[in-house]
């Protein structure tokens, strides 16, 4: 009996320990405080909102649309000029301050060159070009979807908020300092891809330019988060810096057999084969990976408004990793988040219903994470389809492949710069988490320049609605939200370039 007593005893403890530990480092875990002072950001110089709404709506209205690489062709470009047109028009001093240079015709590097050359620049973003708008839904829309309709305290539209909202809010900021007689000491950059839905060629030899001539940016800001009115996570708002973004690649899987009438097929033809490979590509993931950054920033800089659950599961991944792991893993955006996406997209086969394929493939598009490469996933998808036979693997022909971006500082003046514009646009007591982009934006160029110093961020809050509208139906982006964005970028200026 004593003995019993002392096992349940020697258990009970051992429970308590492992509880104390537990809650201790639950206790512990977030964000520390930052003993550096906070940076206090300049007041920007007046502006009239109500004018640069209407200037984004009549940038919408400009139909600046790519369907595919190589847009604009030759003879269809006319949108592209009458946009330039606009902008000048519009803000004729920021032209008149900073040196033009049109790069493949029509993406523009505008400089506007600071006191001190011996400072690196800092460079803005944005693109000129929309999405189209599916065919046949333009009655779904509340406002035509190139209609540039200011109404509500928004302005609706195909491109504003992707990313003309940008490319407008950046001019205003420019203009009002202009006008204002700020001069840089920084030399300012603004860098406007004109095909960034398509290929992004034109920031592509942006950059090369700027890379030819040795340029070293301070900081790179380009689309890709904001405030999050509510994010998934929490359930409350939350500020994301974009400080990576995902790689590209599609992979064409083909199987290549004698085809045949299919009243006599094989135990294995070329589609069965394909088959196999898309199910052992979906059973065997990429491996994720939740203590990489920027992930394990993120979850530390949001644990005070996590669940207790959630911030004690992600405290204790010694313990609880699996378990956190299978979680992510179910839903679809979180599990973007923390490894390489495997996304079977286009399948080709036989051109007849009684007629066995010669040649059965499978395109497979993957998303990259950091932590790996486009040849860490070719590998990955030929050691997983080893095993089935008359297999090749290839890049897909006439696609696309980018490394994913390096991880920038998140201890750096340009960093910290953003933190305080996010956390003001928040209004003031917003976390600021860096995150991964997981789509593809004109600022992976950048890293022709940069290893360390690429962000993506809008100083803009946006709810499940605005969501909801890029690259969708009823895109539109609320004066409001463009008085942020105008006062954000303004601040950066200032705030690095003075």
């Amino acid at each position: 009996m004593k003995l019993a007593l002392k096992v349940i005893g020697g258990i009970a403890l051992a429970i308590a320990i492992l509880v104390g530990v537990l809650l201790w480092r639950t206790s512990q875990f977030g964000a520390k405080a930052d003993t550096q002072a906070e940076i206090a950001l300049p007041k920007p110089p007046a502006f009239d909102v109500a004018a640069a709404a209407e200037m984004l709506g009549a940038a919408i209205r400009i139909q600046t649309v790519t369907y595919a690489s190589g847009d604009p062709k030759p003879g269809a470009d006319q949108p592209w000029t009458d946009l330039e047109a606009a902008l000048r028009a519009r803000y004729p001093t920021v032209f008149a301050k900073m040196t033009m240079e049109k790069i493949l015709t029509h993406a523009m590097l505008m400089t506007w060159t600071g006191s001190d050359p011996s400072l690196p620049p800092v460079i803005l973003m944005a693109h000129q070009d929309v999405v189209p708008v599916n065919p046949g839904t333009d009655a779904d829309w509340t406002h035509g979807p190139f209609g540039g309709v200011v109404a509500d305290g928004y302005i609706w539209g195909r491109g504003a908020m992707d990313d003309k909202g940008s490319l407008i809010a950046i001019l205003e900021a420019g203009e009002a300092l202009a006008k204002s007689n700020w001069t840089p000491r920084r030399t300012v950059i603004f860098a406007f891809g004109h095909d960034e839905e398509v290929s992004g060629a034109g920031a592509q030899a942006i950059y090369a330019l700027l890379k030819s001539r040795s340029v070293t940016p301070a900081m790179v800001l380009d689309e890709g988060y904001a405030v999050l009115d509510k994010y998934p996570l929490t359930g409350k708002p939350a500020a994301l810096i974009g400080v990576a973004e995902k790689g590209y690649i599609s992979l064409q899987i083909t199987a290549t057999t004698e085809g045949g009438h299919s009243s006599r097929p094989p135990r294995e033809s070329g589609a069965i084969r394909i088959a196999r490979a898309l199910v052992a590509l979906e059973d065997k993931q990429m491996p994720a990976n939740l203590s990489a950054p920027p992930f394990n920033q993120m979850i530390e800089a949001i644990a005070a408004d996590l669940p207790f659950t959630t911030r004690l599961a992600f405290a204790n991944q010694w313990l609880l990793g699996s378990f956190i792991a299978d979680q992510v893993s179910g839903d679809a955006s979180a599990n973007a988040i923390v490894r390489t996406t495997t996304a079977p997209t286009m399948m080709t086969g036989s051109i007849k219903d009684n007629v066995l394929p010669q040649r059965a493939s499978a395109v497979v598009n993957f998303r990259i994470h950091p932590n790996d490469s486009i040849a860490s996933v070719t590998q990955h998808v030929k050691d997983v389809t080893a095993h089935i036979e008359g297999l090749t693997v290839a890049p897909y022909e006439g696609g696309i492949g980018s490394e994913p971006s390096p991880v920038s500082s998140m201890d750096s003046e340009a960093y910290r710069v953003l933190e305080a514009v996010a956390r003001s646009t928040g209004g003031g007591a917003v976390p600021v988490a860096p995150a991964l982009v997981i789509g593809a934006t004109d600022a992976r160029y950048a890293s022709a320049i940069s290893k360390d110093a690429i962000y993506r961020f809008a100083p803009a809050i946006y709810d499940d609605a605005d969501l909801n509208g890029f690259h969708g139906t009823n895109e539109r982006l609320s004066v409001e939200n463009l008085g942020r964005m105008i006062t954000g970028y303004a601040q950066i200026m200032m705030a690095l370039g003075s």
